[in-house]
């Protein structure tokens, strides 16, 4: 049985208020002039499922909101998406049925709960399955199937009706398309598709590790080392080899100790100890050197502070001898005032010069004067020891090169021949290591290309074994798919016939791209002048539609929903070709039980004869499909395909 599906109502929430479109019947038709907003209202169908909707300017500018409401399966939903860029990632999803609010559904296939996976999982299709390409040399897993990739078998957009179908023109998509042709037709499933999947991994699994395998191989033929045993016996030679190395410097070292004699350690001893009372020696010189710096400077001040005290005394000394006789602040004259013996002439008060001391009475030029003299001493003292210290030195110093020389040479003869054995010892060491850990990594290299051997091996017998399994499976639908074939091969030779399409006598469904031949050849090889195209994916469409329908025996998850954007676009004044094509969309009703297929057409107008065989739903410029808008007219028209 197909998978019923079927769009029950359209609301848009406006700027301006809402606007709701029902279809309650089998076959309904929107019609109207260029510009009323058919394709618009479709489109808008398509993204409020979830999918990328090509929206037109005035559309995002006064449409706030899609809500569907769509019967899937055994369920029936209500999905409401806003326009806005980032409210409409998620979908507001609510069960007509129990009418219970759902969790919000991400636009994102990735994402958890998506909206994808629910509306396929609704349909009875699987919600994670993998289109891999199938033959030739792709490795990867393949793009995920979603709900989008199915509803391009359910809408023809009017941007394609004259040229592509189901965007087979875009190659990269072929997989998917096929993938979803096979799906829905059940001549495979998801464990088939798991499969394949599985089956193109582990092909690129296996190319890489076989390439890793040839590039460690390339460096071990590099290595010279035609197999493990090659490396492992100069391992083995590189190990003696260090171990006979390190017994060589061994004995040396014993060799070289007994040179050591008691004479050679007393004149090491000495030179040791004559070192250290150097190194005293010369740590007592600078001390005294610092100390005689510290001295001499304290003198500097003393001598200084004795000097200045000397002017102070000798300025005194030249100022008691004036005898003022005008004030030296006011200018008045002091001789006419009496002044106390013993007083100053100027300020009266006693005289503090008194008569008959020298310099070595006043007490504090007697302490200057002892302090140089005892700075003098110790200043002569430092000199003295410093002499000594320095002498001391000069010896010392004497003495260490004595001692170095006499132990060069007694050591000389003795120790240097065996340097150059213990050089060549540790040249032979060096060498011998380096061979050992070059063996060791080669034979690492060994190791690894072992275990990638082994690797390989298992990716090797696991492919071979989901080929196996693949072909398994696919051989237990091979008669469905011939049987199907055949059935899709007659109809649509008996549509293409029916609809009289031009200049094509021969009609069927390639069994390797699911797409049309005609006469022989490709369908988009083919004329597309005078709506040969259209007619041709009417033809192929309800060929479909009608063999998922009749067909017994088997479960296939066809979709029953068909839109279709004006079809009479590239059939223009074909009247016998239009009214052939209008008269196979109304009798695909015929095909199955009333309510089964739900055909949507939206195009210019109806032709007369089949008026009444579709319900109408009429669009002017006075009534747009967005009518809660006025429309600026027919001079301001600019369709979706402009922009």
């Amino acid at each position: 049985m197909t998978a019923k599906i079927r769009l029950d109502s359209v609301l848009l929430e406006t700027t301006e208020g809402a606007v709701e479109y029902r279809f309650g019947s089998d076959l309904t038709v929107l019609t109207g002039p260029t510009g009323v907003g058919k394709t618009t209202l479709l489109e808008l169908v398509k993204y409020g499922f979830g999918c990328n909707g090509k929206l037109a300017p005035k559309a995002i500018e006064v449409v706030n909101d899609v809500i569907l409401e769509v019967t899937l399966g055994s369920s029936r939903l209500r999905l409401a998406r806003s326009l806005d860029r980032r409210k409409g990632r998620m979908v507001r999803v609510t069960d007509l049925i129990t009418q219970e609010r759902l969790a919000d559904h991400h636009i994102d296939p990735a994402a958890d709960p998506s909206l994808s996976a629910l509306l396929l999982t609704a349909l009875g299709l699987p919600a994670n399955a993998r289109a891999a390409a199938t033959g030739g040399g792709s490795t990867k897993p393949g793009s995920r199937i979603t709900f989008a990739d199915v509803f391009s078998f359910m809408y023809v957009q009017q941007a394609d009706i004259n040229k592509d179908i189901a965007h087979s023109e875009d190659k990269y998509l072929d997989p998917k398309r096929k993938a979803v042709f096979e799906l829905l037709f059940g001549i495979t499933n998801a464990e088939i598709l798991t499969m394949r999947s599985e089956f193109n991994r582990l092909k690129g699994e296996l190319e890489k590790t076989d390439t890793e395998h040839q590039n460690v191989l390339a460096f071990l033929r590099d290595s010279r080392t035609a197999d493990r045993s090659v490396a492992q016996r100069e391992l083995e030679e590189a190990i003696a080899d260090e171990l006979e190395a390190q017994t060589a410097q061994a004995s040396l070292r014993d060799d070289v100790d007994p040179v050591t004699d008691r004479e050679t350690a007393v004149l090491r001893d000495l030179l040791s100890e004559a070192e250290r009372s150097l190194a005293d020696a010369r740590r007592t010189a600078v001390d005294l050197g610092r100390q005689q710096a510290e001295c001499a400077s304290e003198r500097r001040r003393v001598r200084g502070d004795l000097d200045r005290y000397q002017r102070m005394r000798d300025a005194g000394e030249r100022l008691a001898d004036f005898e003022f006789t005008l004030c030296p602040r006011c200018m008045q004259s002091l001789t006419a005032r009496p002044v106390p013996a013993g007083a100053c002439r100027v300020c009266l008060q006693d005289d503090p010069v008194p008569s008959g001391l020298d310099d070595g009475g006043l007490y504090e030029a007697r302490q200057l004067r002892e302090q140089l003299d005892e700075m003098d001493g110790q200043l002569e003292q430092l000199v003295g020891q410093l002499a000594t210290v320095t002498q001391a030195i000069g010896a010392r110093e004497q003495l260490v090169k004595n001692l170095t020389t006499d132990l060069d040479a007694r050591t000389r003869d003795r120790i240097t021949p065996r340097l150059q054995a213990f050089s060549d010892v540790f040249e032979r060491i060096a060498t011998s290591r380096a061979r050992r850990q070059e063996s060791e990594h080669i034979l690492r290299q060994w190791d690894r290309a072992d275990d990638i051997g082994a690797e390989a091996k298992r990716l090797r017998a696991e492919r071979e074994e989901t080929r196996a399994a693949l072909a398994e499976r696919e051989e237990d639908l091979k008669t469905r798919r011939e049987a199907l074939f055949a059935s899709l091969d007659e109809e649509f030779q008996r549509t293409v016939i029916e609809i009289g399409v031009p200049s094509v006598t021969s009609a069927r469904i390639d069994p390797k791209t699911y797409l049309p031949i005609l006469d022989d050849g490709p369908y988009h090889a083919f004329s597309h002048g005078g709506g040969i195209i259209t007619a041709v994916q009417v033809a192929y469409w309800t060929t479909l539609l009608t063999v998922a329908i009749r067909t017994t025996g088997y479960h296939n998850d066809y979709p029953t929903l068909l839109i279709v954007d004006t079809p009479q676009l590239a059939l223009n004044a074909q009247i016998p070709l239009n009214n052939a094509v209008y008269h196979r969309l109304s009798t695909q009703q015929d095909v199955g039980k009333r309510g089964e297929v739900q055909l949507i057409i939206a195009d210019n107008a109806v032709p007369d004869a089949y008026e009444r065989a579709f319900a109408q739903e009429e669009f002017s410029y006075a009534r747009p499909t967005i009518s809660s808008v006025p429309h600026p007219g027919a001079a301001r028209v600019k369709t979706i395909h402009d922009n």
